[in-house]
């Protein structure tokens, strides 16, 4: 990494770390372990002409490379062993419009910076479901939240992007400004160079009438959950969870440890309509826990346990619903997990997200009914081999597979890319790489191969 610091200078002040210097392991970390060495060297730029100096230090000497944003990736894209890894966390910043509702995020700011800035406003842009998710990284990829029916994906949601390529160049996309660019950002994650800084559309949202509902492990209560959101008005999002219940207090102490259906709604629409629409939840099962309630946005999300240490094992996919015989074959494989924490999650999707052309951006499921991922986390590396048996035995008895949702790959291995994006997309992906990082500087991601050289064409 000599070669690094040299073209870099020495003007970083302890902000380019190698393993020897305080702070290192702070900089050099993720949130979810793995098996592989951490780098040799973070840079933690603070503006886009130190990020421009990174990515040509990192394309000239050729060091295996990795971009770090402000949250998490299931895949762990933000580190490489014994490589570079360009820390974005210090190129937080947060920029609310309200007369124009345009919101500016910058590079390592998380969802929840950004959902608190605009709440004071009345204003929200639609993420996931935890606030401690980085922005540009949720949104390149798809982002399915309790505001997606209504709004859209995150990245549908997206007005423009600053992005730094693997020359180095500084470049805006936008549906005006490199629009081959901006169709591939939306979908095709960190491929295609580092974005410093995204424009959003904000929406009206002040407050919400969302929170949990708790139902007693009926295999039926999962297939009426997912019917009533086929049903709903499109101001209603939600996610079902089949999961073991956890030691909180609103739950009934005899139910933890157990199976439970948890689903997690959210109607952004007036409060008087709320009731009306939630009543058909409400009547899915037996009712164990009902804290659905009138409240600010941001208070939907509550605290995001502690993840850090943990070790996922994670399959994700499409489905057109889950049967009665196949949710109770999962109520059991979550009874008999070999981690507390295993889960099946599902994102029911329509509504706006149905209503964007398949083909405007690189997200291309757009037709599909619910986004379904089984997943088991650890904090005992000793049972992350069966934590990964367990997620692809109930994945498999799901039938999930041949399509992905590109920002819950935690594998990101050999048929990654085909699994996340249909022969069309891909393809198009593979021209749009070819032109702007044809030598694949940004490979540490669910990395789309650049296009071959095209022949020139004969006289």
């Amino acid at each position: 990494m000599d070669d690094v610091s040299r073209l870099l200078g020495g003007s970083w002040g302890g902000r380019l770390l190698s393993r020897t210097d305080p702070g290192f392991d702070e900089a050099a970390g993720v949130v979810f372990a793995g098996d592989g060495a951490p780098p040799a060297l973070v840079a933690r730029p603070q503006d886009v002409s130190e990020v421009r100096a990174v990515v040509r230090a990192a394309a000239e000497t050729g060091v295996p490379f990795a971009v770090r944003g402000g949250g998490h990736a299931y895949a762990r894209y933000g580190t490489v062993a014994e490589g570079l890894v360009l820390d974005l966390r210090l190129l937080g910043g947060v920029r609310i419009d309200a007369e124009a509702r345009v919101g500016v995020a910058c590079a390592g700011t998380t969802a929840g910076d950004y959902t608190r800035a605009a709440a004071e406003h009345g204003l929200a842009t639609g993420f996931g479901d935890t606030l401690t998710v980085g922005v540009p990284g949720l949104a390149l990829g798809g982002g399915i939240g309790y505001l997606s029916r209504r709004d859209g994906l995150t990245l549908d949601n997206v007005l423009g992007a600053e992005v730094v390529l693997a020359d180095g160049d500084v470049v805006r996309a936008s549906d005006d400004e490199d629009p081959d660019l901006f169709w591939a950002l939306r979908g095709g994650g960190g491929n295609f160079g580092v974005v410093t800084r995204l424009d959003l559309r904000l929406t009206r949202t002040r407050v919400v009438t969302g929170g949990l509902l708790a139902f007693a492990p009926d295999p039926r209560t999962v297939g009426a959950l997912l019917e009533a959101a086929a049903h709903a008005p499109e101001e209603l999002s939600l996610m079902v969870n089949v999961m073991k219940a956890p030691p909180a207090p609103f739950l009934p102490a005899d139910r933890h440890g157990t199976p439970i259906v948890v689903a997690l709604v959210c109607h952004s629409g007036t409060p008087d309509d709320a009731d009306a629409a939630l009543a058909p939840f409400r009547a899915a099962g037996t009712l164990l826990v009902d804290l659905v309630r009138p409240q600010p946005y941001p208070d939907l999300f509550g605290v995001a346990p502690g993840q850090a240490g943990t070790r996922l094992a994670q399959r994700t996919g499409f489905t057109g619903g889950v049967a009665a015989d196949a949710a109770a074959a999962v109520i059991e494989a979550v009874r008999t997990a070999p981690t507390p924490l295993a889960v099946l999650n599902l994102r029911p999707m329509g509504g706006a997200i149905a209503r964007v052309p398949r083909d405007a951006t690189a997200f291309a499921h757009r037709a599909q009914r619910v986004m379904a991922t089984v997943g088991a986390l650890s904090p005992d590396p000793g049972l992350a081999g069966a934590a990964s048996d367990w997620v692809a035995r109930t994945a498999d008895g799901l039938g999930l597979g041949g399509a992905a949702y590109a920002n819950f790959v935690a594998d990101a291995g050999a048929s990654a890319a085909s699994d996340a994006y249909p022969p069309d997309t891909l393809r198009r992906l593979r021209e749009v790489k070819h032109r702007v990082d044809p030598d694949n500087l940004f490979r540490s991601n669910l990395n789309v191969t650049p296009a071959e050289e095209p022949e020139p064409a004969r006289a």
